[in-house]
């Protein structure tokens, strides 16, 4: 496959694993985003005493990082219907790459090898094949590589996995950089929004090949439709003011699925709350969508699970993957009123009932990087 055009293998999801502030499993996050049920509480797990911003979205339970992610890829696996080691041994031969989406520290490698160990004990996957670093990017990255491994024929499935929970160093930089909100409330795309919040999450997709689930009985529960990456290279950690960048991964993710702008049903947006983010990608929203635009549904699930960095991604898709399943739209939590710079139209008071056919999940990250993933309902 080469440049935009449609994949010659269509990739689906046949399997989803989420633990998040809302809980384990993707109802309980589906049920937080529709409902705009923000999870975010005190910190507990360290001290923040000294700490301009004291709130972030914790998962109800404590629990190691690999732990996690292992406990998302075995939901995942369960759910695609996948053997687990030492059963029927993998459909269709071969072994399931594991693409992994971490924070990049001093225990990245023991964190990418308890995942590797677990997994291949757990469900005969081949191990981790390539850890992804790239920021808040870093999962939708994997999830892109993924469907290009899946569309060009080189394997059958793929399993992504990423993961991240609050820790006192990051938190304490983003607090220190004024990236953190001053209230203690994410609030994206509103009057009044001053910064983020981070969450735990731990996430993971079973990418397959649409022919390869169907011989097996799989479960579709959605489409990779189209997928796109870019670069602008604009500030070390500001958006380019136009949300050009933004703007030329979604126009990639549209191109690559043969879809116009007109046919997107809702946008699952970065929305970090930054008042400088917000407003470059709302700018971009506009300039894809044009006219469409006023009545494109919008909303970011960050106001409710939180800024979860490298795993935020792949949170998002599920989160996305589960409003096009359920026809009910998260709600933007958080909102305060109307900002005349990033006029869109928000999801607000309640979920709305919708049944768009593709939506749109997308992701910009420190340096300048965005992904765009275009999911379709089947």
């Amino acid at each position: 496959m080469t440049g935009n055009a449609p994949p010659a293998v269509r990739p689906v999801v046949t399997g989803v694993g989420v633990l998040s502030a809302a809980g384990s499993g993707l109802g309980a996050l589906a049920e937080a985003t529709a409902h705009g049920k923000a999870a975010f509480s005190t910190v507990t797990r360290f001290d923040v005493s000294a700490r301009r911003t004291t709130r972030a979205a914790l998962l109800p339970e404590p629990v190691a990082l690999a732990d996690a992610v292992l406990a998302a890829v075995d939901q995942a696996c369960r759910q695609a219907g996948l053997p687990a080691a030492g059963g029927a041994g993998a459909p269709d031969g071969g072994a399931v790459p594991v693409l992994l989406a971490l924070h990049s520290d001093l225990r990245t490698r023991d964190v990418s090898a308890a995942v590797a160990a677990g997994a291949a004990r757990a469900w005969g996957v081949a191990g981790v094949t390539r850890v992804y670093t790239g920021a808040c990017v870093a999962a939708g990255t994997a999830v892109a590589d993924a469907a290009a491994l899946v569309a060009t024929g080189r394997h059958p499935r793929v399993l992504v996995a990423a993961g991240h929970l609050v820790e006192p160093g990051v938190f304490a930089a983003f607090d220190a950089g004024r990236a953190l909100a001053r209230d203690g409330e994410l609030r994206p795309f509103s009057a009044g929004r001053s910064g983020t919040l981070l969450g735990d999450a731990a996430a993971a997709v079973v990418v397959e090949a649409e022919p390869a689930a169907e011989r097996r009985g799989a479960p579709v529960l959605a489409r990779l439709a189209g997928w796109g990456r870019t670069g602008d290279a604009h500030h070390v950690c500001r958006p380019e003011p136009d949300g050009d960048g933004a703007a030329r991964a979604v126009e990639a993710a549209l191109a690559r699925a043969g879809v116009t702008p007109a046919e997107i049903g809702y946008v699952n947006a970065n929305g970090t709350g930054s008042p400088l983010a917000d407003r470059a990608e709302a700018s971009a929203l506009r300039r894809v969508f044009g006219p469409h635009a006023e009545r494109l549904p919008v909303s970011s699930s960050k106001s409710v699970h939180g800024h979860a960095l490298e795993a935020s991604a792949l949170l998002e898709l599920a989160v996305t993957i589960a409003a096009l399943r359920d026809g009910r739209l998260p709600v933007n939590a958080g909102w305060l009123g109307p900002d005349p710079d990033v006029a869109v139209d928000l999801v607000l008071d309640g979920p709305r009932a919708a049944r768009p056919h593709y939506a749109l999940t997308l992701n910009s990250a420190f340096g300048g990087a965005n992904t765009a993933l275009l999911v379709a309902a089947r």
